[in-house]
């Protein structure tokens, strides 16, 4: 990859963004060629400590009126300067100061717009952008609301944010990235308050995540209020590099729709800062299993599962119902919302005090070590991204940022047999558990994660005290994101019948035993086996919770021209 060269004055705005002050001459990628802006200043969002959104108040988020909207915005309608693509060509700027990295190592490489456009196999500019590739912008806010003025509200729809919602074309090249991109979906009761009753064959959908709560293993009294119910009609997905962006673009939502919609809920998701950005916040590598598009992600990496088009999204080749829903949810996707929070120092000190006796094969490891040793083999992966079925004792952090080996297992060896073989990887190893690869083929059940971490770094408090901070401020974890055609084959199929399944993958001896990351027991205690190489009997008991459910909600993420031509008229 060829790198912006330029000798630079720097200086940072108030809000935390980089400006360079300089003529620059840039270097393209995978070629010699050079060209040099004319641009005196130019403006590069960078990370934003402050969360803007979070902190202002409601009175500062919603002070314009209805009388002042105006459809054009030079925020809103400004393109992207730099690409957080990972694998994609980007211009990448050398400073003397660090500011992070514009890609996240160990993820494959996306497609070219000119690649999925010729393959004609998906029609990308109507498919919204969030589904296959995610947003991948620093900062991303779920904004969920309830309709109050149905009508009011299609036609300021169809006129005004139609045309502002993001597809995956735009999210290939840089040149065509918006500076805040906007995806948007909607409940079975949101679509219904649009007069929109078809039958888009999902029962999951149709009842709500509420309904559902109890057959996930949830403690319904850990819920936040606002997804209690179907109340929930729709969100907003809004993504950008500054947070005063997120501002902008919540402000002109709110200014247009005014009384038409209310607010019911927002969560703010945050990619943490350099060196753990891509990482979930336990701090281990996140997005590496994603399954591979047909027709979409051209060139596989090794060990990437290929999947049909229809897995993903709907009324494409491959959806186990594509003869029963209505044409217009072609290329759709059902979007499953969890807000996940994570007691990190909690399961760190779990790690501690749970961590087994040295293995016999490596007889000098440290308690941090063998602390480490657990929290791999409970995940399935070292903290950098490295598989543990390949890796089985110590990380390799070469591996784990290679795309083209760190999917390049399936959990079978030579001399070894599958069904009773843990000193590799564990049977319930958060990745076996999800993905089981050679255990099972299971090529229905993939989906697509588009997730990014929330809330603050650990304080140093919480680490010394081994214990979260009880502020809701002070909450972290996953804004858990997953696309599927189906939810009752995707996401709420792998979490009961795969994460909370001890059977699961069936003839292992001995048994699996939970999922301890995404796995759910209605708070009860969970274990798994092989947590302990040379005693795959012993089971690992986990007293509570280090990942709580705090609910979420079903959606629909329709096609733009299903939103403009039938959910918006």
């Amino acid at each position: 990859m060829r790198l912006l060269q330029a000798f630079l004055v720097v200086g940072l705005t108030l809000r935390g963004s980089l400006t360079v002050q300089a003529a620059t001459t840039f270097a393209l990628p995978n070629t010699s060629a050079t060209f040099q802006t004319a641009q005196p200043t130019l403006t590069l969002a960078t990370w934003d400590a402050t969360d803007t959104f979070a902190t202002a108040t409601d009175s500062q988020r919603t002070t314009a009126t209805a009388s002042n909207f105006s459809e054009q915005d030079p925020i809103l309608d400004s393109r992207r300067t730099v690409n957080m693509l990972a694998g994609a060509p980007h211009l990448l700027l050398v400073v003397l100061l660090s500011f992070g990295r514009a890609d996240i190592k160990g993820i494959y490489s996306l497609p070219q717009q000119g690649e999925v456009v010729q393959n004609k196999t998906l029609n990308v500019t109507d498919i919204q952008g969030d589904i296959l590739i995610g947003m991948k912008k620093k900062l991303e806010l779920f904004y969920f609301f309830s309709i109050n003025e149905p009508k009011a509200f299609k036609k300021k729809l169809h006129t005004y944010v139609v045309p502002r919602i993001t597809s995956t074309f735009q999210l290939l090249s840089t040149s065509t990235q918006p500076i805040v991109c906007l995806n948007l979906a909607f409940t079975r009761t949101g679509l219904v308050s649009l007069g929109i009753t078809a039958n888009l064959g999902d029962t999951p959908f149709n009842r709500g995540q509420f309904a559902d709560a109890s057959n996930l293993g949830d403690v319904l009294s850990n819920w936040i209020s606002a997804f209690a119910g179907t109340k929930v009609h729709g969100v907003f997905l809004i993504a950008s590099d500054s947070s005063s962006n997120l501002v902008a673009m919540v402000k002109w939502l709110e200014t247009l729709f005014g009384t038409d919609m209310t607010k019911l809920y927002t969560l703010q998701g945050n990619i943490r800062p350099p060196p753990n950005d891509g990482h979930e916040m336990f701090g281990f590598l996140d997005g590496i299993g994603q399954p591979a598009v047909a027709g979409f992600n051209l060139v596989p990496a090794p060990g990437q599962q290929v999947v049909s088009p229809g897995v993903i999204l709907t009324g494409e080749p491959g959806d186990s119902r594509l003869g029963s829903r209505p044409k217009w949810a072609k290329d759709g996707s059902f979007l499953v919302f969890r807000q996940l929070k994570q007691l990190v120092p909690e399961f760190n000190k779990f790690l501690l005090d749970n961590a087994p006796p040295a293995p016999t094969a490596s007889p000098s490891m440290t308690l941090a070590e063998r602390a480490e040793l657990l929290g791999a083999r409970i995940v399935g992966r070292w903290k950098s991204g490295a598989p543990v079925d390949l890796t089985p004792l110590v990380d390799n952090p070469t591996m784990g940022a290679n795309p083209l080996i760190n999917n390049k297992f399936d959990f079978s060896h030579t001399g070894f047999n599958i069904n009773t073989d843990q000193t590799h990887c564990p049977f319930a190893a958060h990745i076996r558990k999800t993905r089981p690869r050679a255990d099972l083929s299971t090529p229905l059940n993939a989906i697509m994660r588009a997730g990014i971490p929330y809330g603050p770094e650990l304080s140093r408090a919480e680490a010394f005290s081994n214990q979260s901070s009880v502020l809701s401020s002070s909450e972290r974890g996953l804004a858990f994101v997953s696309y599927q055609s189906n939810i009752d084959l995707g996401f709420q199929f792998i979490q009961t019948q795969w994460a909370n399944a001890i059977n699961f993958a069936p003839g292992k001896n001995p048994v699996p035993g939970f999922d301890l990351i995404f796995g759910q027991n209605a708070g009860a205690t969970r274990w798994m086996s092989g947590a302990d190489i040379d005693n795959p009997t012993w089971k690992l008991k986990m007293l509570f919770d280090h990942v709580i459910s705090r609910g979420g909600e079903y959606f629909f993420s329709p096609s733009i021209s299903a939103i403009r031509d039938v959910i918006s008229v």
